[in-house]
């Protein structure tokens, strides 16, 4: 399909936007920190784990990322293990 890197290149866009403009100033910089640390690397098996992700309450994903409570197991995928492990710098 000749059409995919562009339909990627979008849904990436997409998400990237959506990971900066989540409604709390705490998850808008840790998952648009995130997202732009790696967002363009996600083939689409990553891009829909990551889309997943953002599906998730902001107060769920803080107390994950704070290790105050842990995510269910079949939450953690590989991109929820690498969200948990980020870092701002």
């Amino acid at each position: 399909m000749d059409d995919q890197p562009e339909i990627l290149h979008r849904r990436r866009e997409r998400l990237r936007y959506r990971s900066h403009h989540r409604g709390t100033k705490e998850m808008d910089l840790l998952l648009g920190s995130f997202a732009d640390r790696h967002i363009h690397d996600f083939g689409v098996a990553e891009l829909d784990d990551y889309e997943n992700l953002l599906a998730e309450p902001d107060p769920d994903l803080y107390e994950w990322l704070t290790g105050k409570t842990r995510p269910e197991s079949n939450k953690l995928t590989g991109v929820m293990q690498m969200f948990l492990r980020h870092k701002i710098v």
